[in-house]
């Protein structure tokens, strides 16, 4: 629900609906514009807020529902973008996030030369899996705890922010030095690990599951939301289709669309989303030419002995001159190009209309 208020209204008149909301368990979202207030509240309002009794309020002008069932991170209820600061790194808002390293950590050499390399071309935070999820209980799982000391330690080494997944609340403990925690696009849907995330504050990058829509992907988002945590990253890293040509079908229309109804940053994955390392490039020039807030890319120094997803992984060399293409599209569209965020005065004509 959304209200519009009379450009009469005073402070004292928004005060007095806060306590309004906030003594029914509801939650008011103040939307300022330069003639007049909106009000979203977060909650159930159907049944804990009788519309007749708060438009009977002097100071209301109109009452507006909004069907979307994600309220805290849908753009009507925050028109600016979101930045996420992980560690220094910020996405969004026209901050360009570049997350690149290793699908897996595998060896102290490994982590921390490919760590340096990145850093050499323009990354600005350092990925890597300590707990690996895979689908065969006979793959290579991972370093796990010690993966991710390692990783800390290439992150004292370069000074990169670090990103890594986490699979289980159980191993929250072991990710208080993490920058930005990764939720895998297994555990989009797991709502008791995403209700405990909420409640940490840190930065979280939220793949899209593989068979999840739009709707659901940022229903996902709301739950680690509603606990408390707004430093959410949305990554797109491929959809499960009917084509085998490429691992994962990349849903680049996804950009706009989420770009339009959320104010969280979104980022691309070309690597999961191709599984093969020659169409990551393009993919990473189409998703920065889309509009994109940021890049995922596995590097590895030698992707032919690669633990984990050798296929899909850039050598560091390649991954360089990603970026510079990156960077040059980006100079090509900035801002003038770039979907802009929409302003209170554009929510409340829409509210009022």
């Amino acid at each position: 629900m959304i209200l519009i208020l009379k450009s009469t209204a005073t402070r004292d008149d928004i005060s007095d609906l806060k306590s309004r909301f906030e003594g029914r368990g509801l939650r008011p979202v103040i939307m300022e514009g330069a003639e007049k207030v909106a009000v979203g509240i977060i909650g159930e309002t159907r049944s804990h807020l009788p519309a007749d009794q708060i438009q009977a309020l002097p100071y209301v002008e109109a009452i507006r529902r909004v069907s979307d069932p994600y309220k805290l991170a849908n753009r009507v209820f925050h028109p600016e973008d979101t930045v996420v600061n992980a560690g220094g790194a910020k996405v969004g808002g026209g901050h360009f996030a570049l997350m690149a390293g290793p699908c897996s950590i595998e060896s102290r050499e490994q982590i921390i030369e490919v760590a340096q390399a990145v850093k050499a071309a323009g990354a600005t935070m350092l990925r890597g899996g300590a707990f690996k999820p895979r689908t065969s209980p006979y793959d290579f799982q991972g370093l796990r705890d010690e993966g991710l000391k390692l990783m800390l330690e290439a992150k004292r080494e370069t000074g990169l922010p670090i990103v890594t997944e986490i699979m289980s609340i159980d191993h929250l403990a072991l990710f208080e030095d993490v920058d930005m925690i990764q939720v895998g696009a297994r555990s989009m849907q797991n709502f008791e690990m995403l209700k405990e995330l909420g409640k940490t504050k840190k930065p979280i990058l939220l793949k899209r599951g593989m068979c999840a829509t739009i709707k659901e992907f940022l229903m996902a988002a709301e739950y680690i939301m509603a606990s408390g945590n707004d430093q959410i990253v949305l990554c797109e890293r491929g959809i499960r289709t009917y084509e085998t040509a490429t691992r994962n079908t990349l849903d680049l229309s996804c950009i706009p669309v989420l770009h339009e109804r959320t104010h969280l940053p979104v980022v691309i994955d070309p690597s999961h989303a191709t599984g093969v390392a020659r169409y990551v490039p393009s993919m990473a020039a189409a998703a920065a030419a889309a509009g994109a807030d940021g890049l995922m890319i596995e590097v590895h120094n030698n992707p032919a002995a690669a633990l984990c997803d050798g296929p899909q992984s850039l050598t560091p060399d390649v991954f360089a001159d990603v970026v510079r293409t990156v960077k040059t599209i980006r100079n090509a569209i900035r801002m003038k190009d770039a979907p802009k965020p929409i302003s209170v005065e554009t929510v409340i004509r829409a509210c009022a209309s």
